[in-house]
This record gives structure tokens, sequence and C-alpha cells, in this order.
């Protein structure tokens, strides 16, 4: 992921195996990470029961949020592709009824978008 990109707060993939090793003291019995993506400091995973958000807090980032959201709670999800002049693709997520999205998230062109709707829609459409 290039510097540019990070600033701008686009997201870039992260091996399953680098996720794992730094945060499998989350996971649960017979959790697995499918996908994760890092931006400057947050971390967003996919694993096959939910979706754990990465949330690296102040100036120093010695606080951090873990936060879960069951696949169950999203009602609907969306991604914009990058076009011909953009530099990313957008990922909305809705949470239960809400109006507007509970989750924007900006990839870069490293990233393919389609990918991460496959696995949301696997899980979401269970």
């Amino acid at each position: 992921m290039g510097l540019f990109s990070a600033l701008l707060g686009n997201a870039g993939a992260v091996s399953q195996e680098e996720l794992t090793k730094k945060y499998e003291q989350l996971l649960t019995e017979g959790e697995e990470i499918e996908l994760g993506f890092k931006l400057v400091r947050d971390t967003f995973i996919f694993t096959n029961k939910r979706l754990l958000l990465v949330d690296v807090q102040g100036i120093t980032g010695s606080k951090t949020e873990y936060k879960t959201i069951t696949y169950k709670n999203i009602s609907r999800f969306s991604i914009e592709t990058a076009g011909t002049f953009d530099l990313d693709a957008e990922l909305k997520i809705w949470i239960s009824s809400e109006v507007q999205p509970s989750i924007k998230k900006q990839f870069n062109k490293s990233v393919n978008v389609y990918e991460v709707q496959k696995v949301l829609a696997h899980h979401v459409l269970k």
C-alpha cells in the first residue's frame, strides 16, 4: 500500500497469516480470519463468524477499540467501484435499520472490492 493511499485513508489488503498472528487472542474457538484490510492505523477483519473492526485511538495509539459486528445485524451493504479517474473504491455497511451507513471504508486499487463484497454477501445472505 502506498504512502499516498494510506494518508488518504484507503485500505490495503493484509495477509491472513499476519492478521491471525496479531489478533489470534480475539478469535473464538473455530473462528478463522478470511480477509482483512489495514488503514493507516486501523484494521478491519472478516472472519467466518463476524466483522471485527480494530480502531487505534489517540495520538500515541496506546488505546485500541475492538468492535464486533455480527453478520446477522448487517441489513444491507454497497460497493462503489473505482472509476477511470478515481483512486479508490468504497464499501458502505448499514447495521440493523439505520438510515445512514454505520461503516464506510475506502479501498485503494490494489484491493479487489468484488472479493470483499463476495465475502460479505456470503455471510450476510446465509
